[in-house]
């Protein structure tokens, strides 16, 4: 089958840094799906592991962990799905990933795709939906419906992950959601998913908020450049606020949380199928929920940018993209 790999960690300046190559198809074990990749888009992730992580098996690694295809053939206690079946899914980070045309993934963390959105528009949603609907609902405690009297501070909401965590908050809650962008295009974008409220995050914040009548905020989703903000964040939240993240580091003194009793919480969406947790189901439920706002008009999809067909030299151009920070949405590639 054709894939997109690479065998040594390293920059993009590598010549070899994804490359096109051929691998066997792979034989699902008890709880998978065998699915035909039919699209499949750029996370953070990918980058993080290209440029850090030696390949875990074999000669190459396969980068790619949100995808939508078609069921091809599932394992011996698979219950939920059958082939044919269309679905979405962000996969598992330590298990090769989607950039190739046929993928293994535990049917715990699958959702059926939605029905009115093309390929390309529902390969933009899993990894990024799973890792916003976490971080407010389960992370930061916010209940549907609830929310109401209290603010949301999105940092970095023109990317993948703040694009549905907007949504999220304004369609299910009753948060006043301000968002973070520096451009005036990402300005547009965040506004018209439905901030109330857009900042510049390279201007000093308290100050913005303050502007448009907002003294502090009960709640903050740094989803981006948090060593670098993160003193204004202490100043921005509440006392007993929350301060919820996603991105990497190398520290944070969180004893200055402790004069606000300001708390932390951290979402990983990988965590569940990383440690196989009891609840690792919740994923596929959560994904055939989303699905369901999708196909009801609720939410929708947050591709930003089409890069053709799944292979190296696209995938490239992706990469490099991400890595410049001024990506709107979701970069998604389509078919081999």
């Amino acid at each position: 089958m054709k894939a997109v790999g690479y065998q040594q960690a390293g920059d993009l300046d590598r010549e070899d840094a994804l490359v096109d190559i051929e691998l066997p198809r792979p034989e699902p074990g008890p709880r998978d799906l065998l699915v035909k990749v039919a699209a499949v888009s750029v996370n953070p992730v990918d980058a993080k592991i290209r440029r850090n992580r030696a390949p875990l098996t074999g000669a190459y690694d396969v980068l790619g962990w949100d995808a939508v295809g078609t069921v091809e053939a599932t394992g011996a206690e698979v219950s939920a799905f059958k082939a044919g079946d269309r679905v979405y899914y962000a996969g598992a980070v330590n298990r090769p990933g989607c950039n190739a045309e046929y993928h293994l993934v535990d049917e715990r963390i699958v959702g059926r795709a939605p029905a009115s959105l093309s390929d390309a528009q529902a390969a933009a949603l899993p990894l990024t939906a799973i890792t916003a609907w976490e971080l407010l609902f389960d992370r930061l405690g916010v209940t549907e419906g609830g929310g109401a009297g209290q603010t949301l501070l999105v940092i970095g909401a023109a990317g993948g992950v703040g694009s549905i965590l907007v949504q999220l908050a304004r369609q299910l809650t009753e948060l006043t959601v301000v968002a973070t962008a520096s451009r005036p295009e990402s300005v547009q974008w965040i506004s018209d998913l439905g901030a109330q409220h857009v900042i510049d995050h390279n201007q000093p914040m308290l100050a913005q908020l303050q502007a448009i009548g907002i003294e502090q905020v009960e709640l903050v989703a740094s989803l981006t450049h948090t060593a670098e903000h993160y003193e204004q964040y202490i100043e921005c939240l509440a006392p007993q606020g929350k301060l919820g993240l996603i991105d990497d580091f190398d520290s944070l003194d969180v004893l200055k949380l402790k004069p606000k009793c300001l708390s932390l919480h951290w979402e990983f969406m990988f965590a569940r199928s990383l440690h196989q947790t009891p609840d690792m189901i919740e994923q596929s439920r959560l994904l055939n929920r989303v699905a369901e706002l999708v196909d009801k008009g609720t939410l929708k999809t947050t591709l930003g940018e089409h890069f053709g067909t799944i292979n190296a030299a696209n995938l490239l151009k992706a990469h490099r993209l991400l890595e410049s920070h001024k990506a709107r949405g979701k970069l998604v590639l389509e078919g081999f």
